[in-house]
């Protein structure tokens, strides 16, 4: 046990700082803002053109070619390691933990996200290639040591290594625990959940959740895309729709609730008090993360899956980019923490929740039961699609490192680590997910910077052709 509390300090102390607080924090604020000059202000001057060229085509029939997905299965492939517990929990989380001020930063990251994950996928399109078995691959390994040269490829394997470990933790475990922690919610507002009966249930999640995964998982990247096609828009449109009811009923608080947002977003303890324990560093902090968490823009994790999309260009797939991070965090995020403020939802501020706080905003309008029943569906479809995408992201890393022969046994793990995760305290869990997660986006951030410049030039080409703005 203390060998376990050693593990755990570690990955919330000294490794956890470095990752977040030295590197993530400023390469995405102050890197954002660099690409963002960088690219002509392309998620702003551009933003119309891509929702219409994203959005607008969204229910047009699409086809793919050989080895590769159509443009919409691969960003409803990455939404789905997106969209879902970073949204739903991920935003509770931030709120707690860094106080109402915490939703700013979670903007602020979102606005400089955009021509991030535009970047990632722009560059994951430019460098990609065809494997031995004729698919489509790319993403940060490929395009660091394709784009940087051959003495880079060392930078491109540590991204390849930190991302397939990342997918254990925020693409595997932290999905799976909170699909079993809000079954279990779902259940205690019913009946009474014995400590015997919640472990029977953890076990039986994950074994089933397990047994699912590996049917899809083992079918290649074309059944993920053709499950998370289905279910994205889907489950997106009755959580929007849910949400906004909250919000409407009352909407007397809405004003509040802004004004608590930016009231407290650079003055937290003048709101909470200096006992709370919040200062400006974990508000800060706490937005960053789960802005990173819930869009994932920074950690190049997204670019593998659009790397796979039959596409016209690279600017023509990097647009889904801005539009992922838009309804991901500006849209969802947004809704989730205005119905939680707004509805006057308890938090005990401090102490890291799972989906018990949207679960009680929902139950203001809807009742505790239909709250609990509808947040543990969601999330359950929501994550179940999360630890599709990621699954994707793990085996593309280890055919990196390993190529194709180690495919197999990282997928074995994968879906085993499943039932691990159900059965796990959700503290570690979050945090091992949390820690990977920023050290998987050092090497990708430099191949960012360093490969702007390839960026800027094909959004300048791109842009600057009149046939592609009709």
């Amino acid at each position: 046990m203390g060998i376990f509390n050693t593990i755990l300090d570690f990955f919330k102390g000294p490794l956890n700082d470095f990752a977040w607080l030295y590197t993530f924090l400023p390469c995405a604020i102050l890197g954002g803002l660099f690409l963002t000059i960088r690219c002509g202000g392309v998620q702003f001057l551009h933003f119309g053109y891509a929702m219409k060229n994203t959005v607008g085509k969204m229910f047009q029939k699409q086809e793919a070619g050989e080895g590769a997905v159509t443009p919409m299965q691969a960003v409803t492939t990455a939404l789905s390691a997106t969209v879902g517990t970073g949204n739903i929990v991920g935003t509770s989380q931030a709120i707690a933990l860094g106080g109402y001020g915490a939703v700013f930063w979670l903007w602020l990251a979102a606005l400089m996200g955009m021509v991030t994950k535009y970047s990632e996928i722009v560059l994951a399109i430019k460098y990609r290639e065809r494997d031995t078995k004729g698919d489509w691959v790319g993403g940060p390994m490929y395009y660091i040591s394709k784009g940087l040269g051959k003495k880079w490829r060392w930078l491109a394997a540590l991204f390849a290594a930190f991302a397939a470990l990342a997918s254990f933790g925020i693409g595997n475990m932290s999905q799976v625990n909170s699909i079993t922690g809000s079954v279990i919610n779902a259940f205690e507002a019913f009946t009474t959940v014995s400590g015997t009966m919640e472990l029977i249930l953890k076990w039986i999640l994950g074994i089933s959740l397990a047994v699912l995964i590996a049917v899809i998982l083992l079918g290649g990247i074309k059944r993920i895309g053709a499950v998370t096609e289905t279910l994205i828009p889907f489950m997106s449109i009755f959580y929007i729709l849910f949400t906004l009811i909250v919000i409407g009923v009352h909407w007397k608080n809405i004003d509040n609730a802004f004004g608590l947002i930016f009231s407290t977003a650079f003055t937290p303890q003048a709101t909470f008090g200096a006992a709370s324990g919040i200062v400006l560093r974990q508000t800060i902090i706490w937005g960053l993360r789960r802005s990173a968490f819930s869009n994932e823009a920074g950690l190049g994790s997204a670019a593998i899956a659009h790397a796979a999309a039959d596409t016209k260009g690279p600017v023509n797939q990097g647009l889904y980019g801005i539009f992922e991070v838009f309804i991901d965090t500006i849209v969802i995020c947004t809704l989730t923490a205005l119905a939680i403020i707004a509805s006057g939802t308890s938090i005990q501020f401090g102490v890291k929740p799972g989906s018990e706080l949207i679960t009680a905003a929902l139950a203001t309008v809807f009742g505790d039961k239909f709250a609990a029943l509808f947040i543990a569906i969601a999330l359950m479809l929501f994550a179940f699609s999360t630890v599709l995408g990621w699954s994707l992201y793990g085996t593309r890393c280890v055919q990196y490192l390993f190529g194709h022969k180690g495919i197999r046994i990282f997928q074995v793990i994968f879906i085993l680590v499943v039932v691990v995760g159900c059965v796990s305290p959700l503290e570690f869990v979050w945090d091992v997910a949390d820690t990977f997660n920023g050290l998987m986006a050092i090497p990708n951030f430099i191949g960012l910077f360093a490969l702007s410049g390839v960026v800027a030039m094909e959004t300048k080409k791109f842009f600057s052709d009149k046939n592609n703005l009709r």
